[in-house]
């Protein structure tokens, strides 16, 4: 049987994970400065399966405008490159047969500010997620109390509980949004 503290960690944990998916997004958004982030994720075709491309190469950044790709595998270096294209970060890998580099060219103003919007579409999107956990915990709260499980009082503390815990996830949402959007807006 569900209780009270069941419904109420769930509820922490599912908002939670909602905050750190978010954060993984942004960490794939290109600023001003190359980071291994941005292109850990993509996924290569790698004998026939989908590896995300950390798991098969070393990615560094040795000059803040450029990343180097160096794979386990060698031959797999035809394969990260066309991935790479693929991908919608509009870069272009330099392959010298043992490394890939991908130079970072400056973002202008216009192009930072599309990446400040989509932020911002991100952000929007992992409240929603939190909102969508208050509204699923608010309505296992109100079941336990018309199955008599909780009192009317302690309903009401709950639902009070689960607004907080919204209110708490919501703030690290923004504040990871705005930063993000701070950094990119940087020169």
């Amino acid at each position: 049987m569900t209780t009270l503290d069941d419904v109420l960690l769930d509820c922490e944990d599912r908002m939670e994970k909602a905050v750190k998916v978010f954060r993984d997004e942004l960490r794939g958004l290109r600023t001003g400065r190359a980071t291994p982030a941005l292109v850990e994720h993509i996924k290569i075709d790698y004998y026939g399966t989908p590896t995300p491309l950390r798991q098969i190469a070393s990615i560094s950044c040795p000059e803040p405008m450029m990343i180097v790709i160096r794979p386990f595998d060698p031959t797999a270096l035809k394969e990260i490159e066309r991935a790479i294209q693929a991908s919608d970060l509009g870069l272009n890998p330099n392959n010298d047969g043992k490394l890939i580099r991908l130079v970072l060219p400056p973002l202008s103003v216009e192009r930072r500010k599309q990446l400040v919007s989509r932020v911002k579409e991100m952000a929007e999107q992992a409240r929603v997620a939190i909102r969508n956990v208050r509204r699923d915990a608010n309505k296992k709260i109100d079941q336990l109390q018309k199955e008599g499980v909780i009192s009317e009082d302690d309903r009401n503390r709950a639902r009070e509980e689960v607004q907080d815990l919204t209110k708490k996830y919501e703030g690290q949402v923004n504040e990871a949004a705005d930063a993000k959007a701070k950094e990119i807006m940087e020169e």
